[in-house]
């Protein structure tokens, strides 16, 4: 037994990590089992913040539990040498909590932030670019204060930090004035949400037009139709005039169409029957403006216009419902007898006068 003394003696600090890190990694499994049980009740319910804690809690909890006991151990360790690195075991330790908080708070942000715009979760789904700005704002701001607790747990004073940034937040804003106006048009986009992502969006002042794809803190990322990418500083939003044609409430059906002045005699008629076809359209929305009407006297066709609008606003079905119109209108105009004109000139030819009849001069005649 003496050897098993001595050998305590002068290395227990072995034998007491070993048993530190064993109860750790005991303690790192179950932890596991606990969450993996706590998953398979979860999934019965669907709650969207019991389901955003657990999946932000798992490795952040796993990693804290592997935290505290290798602290631990540091302390025993340190406690029988005088090195000076392990002066910094508490400070570390508290880095590492703040850390692990910080971790975990922005999975939590972040799980929110992608499934509060599921369906499945809710049944008012909140927009994307609104829970996209919300969530860079929450983790933002958790970064920074982690940052200043941290800064406090090695010893630095808060207030100085503060002091001192405010000093250089005005050498930055000075150097960096383009990127401050991105970041404020940033804000400005998910304050008055003029679009959101997933909208199609047009500009008559500038040549961007497309699909939005993504709208950061400096640029907003718009996929054109060609399937090019658009980068637009959000600056830019703010001095020009945007279109979101994604949040029209229907597409309209303007066209005019012209007839042979000979078919004058039936415009009536033809007016009539192609204003009855479309209040009897499934996809025209008759609540909305409707209007077939006798224009003008073209200069070789008598027009009609037809103003009116679809029930649908997708892009692919609208042009597939005026079709099937103006393929309407075609008939009506056929089964009335007239036809559809197009650009005609008739040419008047005079005839040529007769000669006159020659006459004899008086010598002849003599």
């Amino acid at each position: 037994m003496e050897p098993l003394v001595d050998f305590y003696n002068e290395h227990g600090w072995v034998v007491e990590v070993f048993v530190i890190v064993l109860v750790t990694a005991i303690v790192h499994y179950i932890a596991k089992l606990v969450f993996d049980r706590l998953a398979d009740k979860l999934t019965l319910t669907h709650n969207l913040y019991d389901d955003a804690l657990l999946d932000a809690a798992r490795k952040p909890m796993g990693a804290g539990i592997w935290v505290m006991g290798i602290a631990l151990a540091a302390e025993y360790v340190g406690g029988d040498t005088q090195a000076e690195i392990f002066q910094y075991i508490d400070p570390l330790r508290d880095v590492a909590v703040v850390w692990l908080l910080v971790w975990f708070a922005v999975r939590f942000i972040r799980f929110i932030e992608e499934h509060v715009v599921d369906q499945g979760y809710l049944e008012a789904p909140v927009d994307q670019t609104t829970a996209k700005a919300v969530g860079k704002l929450l983790r933002a701001t958790v970064l920074i204060t982690g940052i200043l607790l941290a800064l406090q747990a090695f010893g630095f004073s808060i207030s100085g930090v503060l002091a001192f940034g405010g000093i250089g937040g005005i050498a930055v804003g000075f150097a960096a004035r383009d990127l401050l106006a991105n970041f404020f048009g940033a804000l400005m986009i998910f304050l008055d949400r003029p679009f959101s992502v997933g909208d199609w969006v047009r500009s008559p002042d500038r040549e961007v037009e497309g699909t939005v794809e993504e709208i950061g803190w400096r640029l907003t990322r718009i996929r054109t139709f060609d399937k090019r990418p658009l980068y637009v500083p959000n600056s830019v939003f703010a001095s020009i005039t945007v279109e979101n044609p994604s949040r029209m409430q229907n597409r309209r059906i303007y066209e005019t169409i012209g007839l042979r002045y000979d078919d004058i005699g039936v415009m009536q008629a033809v007016v009539r029957d192609v204003e009855a076809m479309l209040k009897s359209h499934e996809a025209i929305d008759t609540s909305q403006t409707l209007m077939v009407n006798f224009v003008s006297f073209g200069a070789s066709s008598v027009d009609f216009f037809v103003y009116t609008f679809t029930k649908t606003t997708v892009w692919t079905e609208f042009h597939a419902i005026k079709q099937d119109v103006l393929l309407k209108i075609s008939d009506i105009i056929e089964r009335h007898g007239a036809e559809i004109a197009f650009p005609t000139q008739t040419l008047h030819i005079d005839p040529e006068p007769d000669p006159l009849p020659l006459q004899a001069s008086p010598n002849q005649a003599g």
